[in-house]
């Protein structure tokens, strides 16, 4: 079975993959936008995710090597996916896999710088496109003026619809890719500004514990 969720919340992502494992579904695999389980006998399964890229394949295998020897299952994730599942697979392991409240912040940290690192790419980018002058706001007031099919607004009925339907896609193309650009560059500043407050408020429910 496969489910699509989105977290941003690491704490709230391994207690719903907890629930998940009570009802009887074990966690297998990341997604591209989900999560796939496995149907088992329900079970209380102790999940925790950290988030690491790794240069290297022999890095990446420490790194797993170092949990297992802790007792910690490595369940998903890859060198390069950042995100990193584990699962308590020895009863005496620790029930945590981060020492202290700054590893533990630590994840949201990487994952920020991430999504800071996508939003500097996409701004240059979007930067680079205005620059040229591909990106005309007119366009939004005179629609009309993407479509270059002669005599289209001159054109009824089927051969009217017929043409304006087929160049549709390619006016749009034209007109707005550049929004696409603003979307993504929006998407990863509230991920970068989510993940940054995400850390702050790790650390400091940490530090109220203790």
């Amino acid at each position: 079975m496969t489910k699509h969720k989105f977290f941003i919340d690491y704490s709230k992502e391994e207690a719903w993959l907890r629930g998940m494992a009570v009802k009887g579904w074990l966690f297998t695999a990341r997604t591209s936008f989900g999560y796939r389980f496995a149907q088992a006998q329900p079970s209380e399964q102790n999940y925790r995710i950290d988030y690491r890229a790794f240069k290297s394949r022999t890095d990446f295998t420490d790194y797993i090597t170092l949990f297992a020897d802790s007792g910690w299952q490595h369940v998903a994730g890859s060198k390069n996916s950042g995100a990193q599942y584990f699962v308590q697979a020895a009863p005496d392991a620790d029930e945590d896999i981060f020492s202290d409240s700054a590893s533990r912040a630590g994840r949201y940290r990487r994952s920020s710088e991430v999504w800071l690192s996508l939003l500097m790419c996409y701004s240059v980018l979007f930067t680079g496109v205005a620059s040229t002058g591909a990106i005309e706001i007119a366009h939004i007031f005179n629609f009309k003026a993407l479509y270059y099919t002669p005599g289209l607004w001159q054109m009824s009925g089927f051969s009217f619809w017929r043409a304006f339907l087929f160049e549709t896609p390619f006016a749009l193309g034209r007109g707005f890719s550049w929004l696409l650009l603003l979307i993504m560059i929006g998407v990863f500043l509230f991920m970068a500004i989510k993940t940054m407050l995400a850390a702050k408020a790790e650390n400091h429910a940490t530090n109220n514990r203790t």
